[in-house]
């Protein structure tokens, strides 16, 4: 096991902390995995107290690693990184295999004695994270492990996304984590400070902050460390000085009530209290400590390192080394040292005159290609990196950034690949040869590496940023090929990262790119393939955009969303796997458009080839996007049960291959819809609830959020709808250039307002979108919300509601119907759509009883021909109603019933219960022989009329009139219901009414 922190000294205190973390130990490794993010000041005893823990911890079951100052700028994942290397030298390379069946590639990129890395695809990174999250679960089978990241305060971005990664993913008992940090490292811009509230508020999380020592415990601490008791007066004197900081008690107890020391007070400055035991030690040893110093930059020197960079001989360095190390200064482990404290460090370093401090920083740098093997491959460029930059030698400087950004790019730590990139970028104009030292690219190619690697990163608006810049320096005029590929490359970068902003898109960026780019020149079929994609989801308006407009342009010389996709498919041929990659994501694109068109026997097979050779190459993210949009397609046609197996196929494969996260938010979305279409409404809200449990990205987010509302409105949970409608940014849902973010979007907000009985709102709403949206263009989402908008306007259209919204229903109906004339109906699903559709229409149009049950006769059948179990319900219960008013009970009954066993059956709560007021207005039973239901809430026969009319807003008049009685004695039917009820007002009324079924 890995010792934290060395001590000869008692462990002073403590004891609620120790509880705590040891409480926390026990239930991660039994019950339910967790964290504990240790907070304090600098030296205040946050890695004695990590180490006091783990101390007590079975051998074998503690994995340590730490984040390495902010000054080695891009050495990407340091603490994991570390604790991997642990794992392999504890558990052996077997682990890794069987955490990674898909081949060990993803780890080698951390551990680079595991072997080759793999090509590198966006989705690498989630593959990492899913593996390094199996490699914990796998290692904590036996009894559980505590994985101790310290120094939390300096991690870079990469190793931050992967905390925040297995913290909301570990759902398995056996791992516990605890992160340690410096409270007064986090000024207010720091990343850590943004990110600790959301870190405590996952389950499982706990928060622990140190405070500095009592007096008495500071007394105790000293008292161990010098062997004998403090007076009352040096006690005082102690804690006057440190304040109970143990660091600092460490630092003064031997100095403390001697007459000879500093009887000053503690110094403004932390350097000083360090410094000061520092004193005693020779010329030699202070010169091998400011050496170590400089070399220890992340965190350890090796033996071998130092001995050249000192300039001593062994018989000079040795004492001096064990000078240091007797006085706990520097501390040894196997092959270097490390110092007691980064405090200490730092205020040796900062100690150094400027030509020291150059001289220094140069000798390591080059001691470092002298001796590669001093420094661990993962840390060598960026190590490197910083000692040229500390020294001023810029040309080599800007070089080892450059291979730092390579390295960190290798490793998929993005954020800091477009740190180095940018550190490259800042000393371009001060090195002549500068582009020698990056592989001959141009400062505009950097530029656009950059951009790309920001956009990666989650960072579009840097993206954009960079790439507006280097544009910016390219001319129009210069027409060579190299020149139009590269501003080619950094429009589409820049359309991309504009396509990653919540309303943005990127489709201007991307036609130009396609204009500009030659396409015998590298990247071309990416761009055809990328742009095929992005045009089959765009958005369309009535009054089109600029880039709806580019878009119609581009439609008129030929180069169709379909046409796009076939000519990557045709230039990739035999071309390198990057194209390949590109062809392949065309045939999916282009398998969906025939797809969407019907054609089943074309589309289906361009995916799933496009599948198979994704899984020949080991490509999981264009394997999901295939599994994906195959799942999407069939469910669209009808063909739910097909759907699902190809979504489920898929996702379980990538969960034994280790590739669970990538594509997972998208895929289990595409499977939690076919579960509400399929009426297992818990089912589909345990899918998206879990995935919402990881914290999706808002654009995937979106996606989920619908499925969520749709089915919780469904259920008769409006709390739970409404709450998800209230996520933050989700009203951007609706300005997204995406047409699918839209629809989706829109079919939720519509579907609740329906089950809320707020009909206004979503009449308003459907007219807005009618008028605005050209939704014939994208009928897969389309037909549902044409079938919830007519429901709408049915609803606008019953008797009692007032005349402004049955004016406003009877325009959407128009509206409506002007739509659905435009749109095919590919498949059993979008056949019974058009079906109800038109038996709504005909409701609002006021067809006579007979004709009107004809329709919902017809929907009936066309709802039969698929699996869409409470879509079959809800006609059903529809043509009961028609039957009854045209006098066929005998038919009614039956679809009465069998809306409500369904119904039930699928826990759709105001279905069930619309079902039942049916049945009770019949006087007819539920079931064979059954009484017929009661009223709820008590309500009499002639209330529970009152009631219905009640719920759709009528006035007392409008009662009257409609059950042929007097206003009076509707107004006392009205005060009864209200009484009954416990509501205070009509308007509670009639949510109330709603919420039992009686509207």
């Amino acid at each position: 096991m890995p010792v934290l922190v060395e001590s000869n000294t008692v462990f002073v205190g403590r004891e609620p902390e120790l509880r705590l973390l040891r409480d926390h130990a026990r239930r991660s490794h039994t019950e339910a995995p967790g964290a504990v993010l240790v907070g304090g000041d600098a030296g205040v005893g946050k890695s004695r107290l990590v180490g006091e823990f783990v101390s007590a911890l079975p051998q074998g079951s503690v994995f340590v690693g730490g984040c390495l100052q902010l000054g080695v700028d891009g050495l990407s994942y340091a603490p994991f990184t570390a604790v991997l290397r642990q794992l392999l030298r504890e558990r052996g390379r077997e682990a890794f295999e069987t955490a990674a069946p898909g081949g060990v590639g993803e780890f080698s990129r951390l551990l680079p004695e595991l072997g080759e890395v793999p090509a590198q695809r966006p989705e690498n990174r989630g593959i990492l994270f899913e593996q390094v999250l199996r490699l914990l679960n796998q290692a904590a089978e036996d009894g559980g492990v505590t994985v101790v990241l310290e120094d939390l305060h300096w991690a870079d971005g990469a190793t931050r996304d992967l905390l925040v990664f297995l913290v909301r993913n570990l759902d398995l008992p056996g791992v516990q984590i605890v992160a340690t940090y410096r409270s007064d490292d986090l000024h207010r811009t720091h990343p850590l400070r943004r990110l600790l509230p959301e870190l405590r508020r996952a389950p499982g999380v706990e928060a622990l902050e140190l405070a500095p020592l009592s007096r008495d415990e500071a007394g105790a601490q000293a008292a161990a460390i010098r062997g004998t008791a403090l007076t009352h007066h040096e006690m005082d004197e102690l804690y006057r000085r440190t304040e109970g900081v143990p660091l600092f008690v460490e630092s003064f107890a031997e100095s403390v009530g001697d007459p000879a020391g500093d009887d000053h007070g503690v110094p403004d400055q932390f350097r000083d209290l360090l410094l000061e035991p520092l004193h005693r030690f020779d010329d030699t040893a202070m010169s091998v400590l400011r050496v170590a110093s400089v070399g220890a930059v992340s965190g350890s020197i090796e033996h071998e390192m130092l001995y050249h960079a000192a300039g001593l001989a062994e018989r000079e360095l040795e004492p001096a080394l064990r000078t240091l190390v007797d006085a706990n200064v520097l501390r040894a482990d196997r092959t270097g040292y490390r110092f007691r404290h980064a405090l200490l460090r730092d205020a040796v370093h900062g100690e150094l005159l400027p030509g020291p401090h150059a001289r220094l920083h140069m000798r390591f740098a080059q001691l470092i290609d002298e001796y590669p093997n001093s420094v661990p491959l993962d840390r060598r460029a960026a190590e490197q990196a910083h000692h040229y930059n500390a020294a001023q030698e810029l040309p080599s400087a800007l070089q080892a950034a450059w291979w730092a950004a390579v390295r960190a790019s290798d490793t998929l730590a993005y954020g800091e690949e477009l740190d180095m990139l940018e550190r490259v970028l800042a000393l371009w104009d001060r090195v002549p040869d500068a582009r020698e030292r990056v592989q001959g690219l141009s400062w505009a190619e950097v530029v656009s590496r950059a951009a790309g690697a920001a956009v990666e990163a989650g960072r579009p608006r840097r993206a954009l940023d960079l790439a507006d810049e280097a544009l910016a320096t390219l001319s129009e005029d210069d027409r060579d090929d190299h020149t139009l590929m590269v501003r080619a490359c950094l429009l589409r970068r820049r359309g991309l990262a504009r396509a990653e902003e919540a309303c943005g898109s990127g489709i201007i960026d991307l036609i130009t790119a396609l204009e500009l780019h030659p396409p015998h020149m590298p990247g071309y079929v990416i761009l055809l393939a990328i742009l095929a994609r992005e045009t089959m989801v765009h958005r369309g308006d009535r009054r089109g955009t600029p880039g709806q407009e580019r878009l119609k342009e581009l439609d008129k010389a030929g180069r169709s969303t379909r046409a796009l996709a076939e000519e990557a498919i045709a230039l990739a041929g035999s071309a390198g796997q990057e194209d390949m990659c590109a062809a392949a994501d065309a045939r999916i694109t282009l398998g969906g458009l025939h797809m969407d068109s019907g054609d089943l026997e074309r589309g289906r097979p361009l995916i799933e080839e496009a599948i198979g050779y994704a899984a020949e190459i080991s490509d999981p993210s264009l394997e999901a996007r295939g599994a994906g949009n195959l799942g999407h397609f069939l469910r669209e046609l009808g063909h739910h049960e097909e759907g699902l197996a190809v979504l489920e196929e898929s996702l379980a494969r990538h969960e034994a291959m280790g590739w669970a996260s990538v594509h997972k938010t998208f895929n289990h979305q595409n499977r939690a819809e076919i579960y509400f279409e399929l009426g297992d409404l818990a089912g589909a809200r345990r899918i998206v609830e879990a995935v919402l449990r990881t914290h999706p990205l808002n654009k995937h987010r979106y996606y989920v959020d619908a499925v969520l509302v749709r089915a919780a409105a469904a259920q008769g949970d409006l709390a739970a709808a409404r709450r998800a409608m209230q996520v933050p940014g989700r009203s951007d849902a609706l300005t997204s250039q995406r047409m699918n973010i839209v629809q989706l979007s829109l079919l939720a907000l519509l579907e609740t307002d329906l089950a809320a009985g707020a009909v206004d709102d979503a009449l308003a709403v459907s007219e807005r979108t009618l008028e605005r949206l050209v939704l014939e263009s994208a009928h897969g989402y389309t037909w549902p919300m044409a079938d919830v908008m007519a429901e709408a306007a049915r609803l606008g259209t019953v008797s009692g509601r007032p005349h402004e919204t049955v004016d406003l229903a009877r325009r959407v109906r128009d509206l409506v119907a002007d739509l659905v004339t435009l749109m095919p109906a590919h498949g059993t699903a979008q056949q019974a759509y058009r079906a109800s559709v038109a038996a709504r229409l005909a409701a609002v149009d006021g067809a006579d009883p007979a004709p009107l049950l004809e329709r919902w006769t017809a929907a009936v059948e066309a709802w039969e021909a698929t699996p869409m179990r409470l879509h079959l319900a809800g006609a059903r219960l529809r043509a009961a109603e028609a039957a009854m008013a045209a006098g066929d009970r005998g038919r009614a009954l039956e679809w009465v019933r069998r809306a409500h066993a369904a119904a039930e059956e699928c826990g759709a709560v105001p279905l069930a219960d619309a079902a039942a007021d049916l049945a009770r207005r019949m006087g007819a039973g539920l079931v064979e022989d059954a009484a017929p239901p009661t009223a709820p809430a008590g309500l009499t026969a002639r209330e529970a009329e009152v009631a219905r009319l009640l719920a759709v807003g009528s006035t007392n008049a409008q009662i009257a009139g409609e059950l042929f009685i007097t206003p009076k004695t509707a107004s006392v039917h009205v005060s009864n219901i209200l009484a009954k009820l416990d509501v205070p007002n009509r308007a509670t009324a009639g949510a109330r009414l709603r919420e039992l079924g009686l509207a």
